[in-house]
């Protein structure tokens, strides 16, 4: 099952990372759609994503598809602090 939200033009907020640690107790894969308000670009997208490893930890990973973002959470660490 996968689990999905939108990233508004408020941006990363601590609000949005407890909502994305709740998903994260149900299921492993969370797609984050981030909507026209909140980027000018897809490098924009790239910031989010990077922001999102380093508020969540080293037990999940992303990958941007277009203005998605997938966050998946691992049993163990998946990179270096």
């Amino acid at each position: 099952m996968i689990r999905e939200t939108q990233l508004g033009k408020n941006g990363i907020t601590e609000n949005f990372i407890e909502t994305l640690r709740t998903y994260f107790n149900k299921v492993r894969t969370v797609k984050v759609s981030v909507l026209p308000s909140a980027r000018e670009s897809k490098k924009d997208v790239k910031k989010y994503a990077d922001e999102l490893l380093d508020k969540l930890g080293v037990y999940y990973t992303v990958k941007c598809i277009g203005f998605t973002i997938i966050l998946k959470k691992w049993r163990r660490p998946r990179r270096e602090e």
